[in-house]
């Protein structure tokens, strides 16, 4: 299974979004800090979940952070995220 795919699949199953999109965007940090051959290190998650309603932008990313610690904690250099409640954006 690749990180995108870890991250994909643990971000379903903690928010259920109605919406999701994880791009790896690796190939655009080469020669950057964190970057490593063969990619999975630099993310960006755009995610429309009703989990995130009422709740600020912190708090929302906080959640993701959490739900992907391992990942944060092992491959991932880097995360951009996007996070909106149901209705939003």
């Amino acid at each position: 299974m690749t990180v995108k795919d870890a991250i994909t699949n643990k971000l379903r199953e903690a928010f259920s979004p109605e919406s999701l999109d994880v791009t790896d965007e690796s190939h655009l940090h080469e020669g950057h800090s964190g970057h490593r051959p063969g990619g999975e290190t630099h993310f960006r998650v755009y995610i429309v979940s009703k989990a995130f309603e009422g709740k600020s932008r912190i708090e929302r990313h906080r959640m993701i952070n959490t739900t992907l610690a391992a990942e944060l904690e092992g491959s991932v250099h880097a995360l951009a995220i996007k996070a909106l409640g149901t209705g939003e954006g």
